[in-house]
């Protein structure tokens, strides 16, 4: 099977790396940028992923395509993609209605796959997963981040996958469910402490990770959060009210400049992982429901941490594994389904939320589940 990644970033990198130890495989990697390619040893191509025409005829020659480009070009690419007859697992957290393609994948007849990531990605399956099991979801909560090992002023954080799709988790607005409705409140809201056995006291806040969820899933309670250390959210919340993540142009001097221009130089040097930097990564989703008469909560947790044999950050490894294993499922056959799906339509197949556990297992990433009945 020829596969094609798009995308050389962090994530990118991780998921060809993985794809390249698998003999089944066929793989090469397209970036804008040629110092990102230099250090692959498959076939690489220096392509302007916007350039739909030139993507488009790429496409048409692999069998899959696997998406890791920044969200704010995501829709666009996955449309092209589709739009080339070629199958495809994503993982941009572009903020567009997949769905709106279902159509035209069913009639290219493809399998498109979204948000195969961490979170949105692995939660969504295991979500998926777990409705099997109930017979009525009452409620869902899922807290996830990615952080730095060791703290450091001032903002404690590091960019673990693209910082432009950091910055829209903080100004996109998030959605979630309250007694059955709808509500939309801004992000960085809510904020609560939660304490962990590896990684101690985080905060979490309102960020719009939900997605697909929203739609797909049948459950009158149901909420997403980020987790960070302590303080952050706080920080966030300064720069974007004094308007540091504004997109429209202000003058300066008889200049015109974004706001998010100027805040991206200062803050993305900040925030880079430095070579040899640990990251860890922390996923805690409790899903509760009915069962006969008893009442039944499912608690996964997740803590895994950046892999110092392969200098692969805990980030790349959690999120770029979930969609090579996703990738490995449509190659054995188990996932056939034509038109675009998220992760929860893969998880209501118990073979195939097996399929990517286990193989998340064989590198490192382990998945604990606590089944409690009342």
């Amino acid at each position: 099977m020829k596969i094609l990644v798009l995308g050389a970033g962090r994530v990118g990198s991780a998921m060809v790396e993985d794809l390249l130890k698998d003999e089944q495989f066929s793989v090469a990697v397209a970036d804008i940028n040629p110092e990102t390619l230099k250090k692959f040893t498959c076939p690489t191509m220096e392509i302007d992923l916007c350039d739909k025409s030139r993507l488009s005829s790429l496409a048409k020659e692999y069998d899959l395509v696997l998406s890791a480009v920044p969200g704010f070009m995501g829709f666009n690419v996955f449309q092209t993609i589709i739009e080339s007859g070629t199958h495809i697992v994503d993982i941009a957290f572009f903020p567009e209605d997949p769905f709106q393609l279902n159509q035209i994948a069913r009639k290219k007849q493809v399998i498109a796959v979204m948000d195969c990531g961490v979170a949105p990605g692995l939660s969504n399956l295991l979500v998926g997963f777990t409705s099997q099991k109930l017979e009525k979801l009452t409620s869902i909560s899922i807290y996830v981040g990615g952080l730095p090992l060791f703290r450091d002023w001032p903002y404690e954080y590091r960019a673990v996958f693209s910082p432009v799709d950091v910055i829209e988790e903080y100004i996109r607005p998030a959605r979630y469910r309250i007694n059955g409705e709808l509500i939309v409140k801004d992000a960085l809201t809510n904020q609560e402490l939660l304490t962990f056995p590896q990684a101690g006291t985080l905060e979490a806040f309102n960020t719009d990770g939900l997605r697909t969820l929203l739609n797909t899933i049948d459950c009158p309670d149901m909420v997403e959060k980020t987790l960070r250390y302590p303080g952050h959210a706080d920080k966030m919340l300064l720069l974007r009210e004094s308007g540091f993540f504004n997109t429209e142009k202000i003058d300066v001097n008889g200049t015109k400049i974004r706001p998010l221009d100027v805040t991206v130089q200062l803050l993305f040097p900040m925030w880079e992982l430095k070579k040899g930097e640990e990251d860890i990564t922390v996923m805690h989703i409790v899903i509760e429901g009915k069962k006969g008469s008893k009442t039944v909560k499912y608690v996964y947790n997740l803590f895994d941490r950046y892999d110092s044999s392969t200098h692969t950050t805990s980030m790349a490894r959690t999120t770029g594994y979930s969609a090579t294993m996703a990738i490995r499922l449509i190659a054995s056959g188990l996932y056939r389904e034509i038109g675009v799906a998220a992760p929860e339509r893969i998880g209501q197949s118990e073979d195939c939320v097996q399929f990517i556990l286990d193989g998340l297992k064989e590198r490192g990433i382990v998945i604990d589940q606590d089944i409690q009945e009342s």
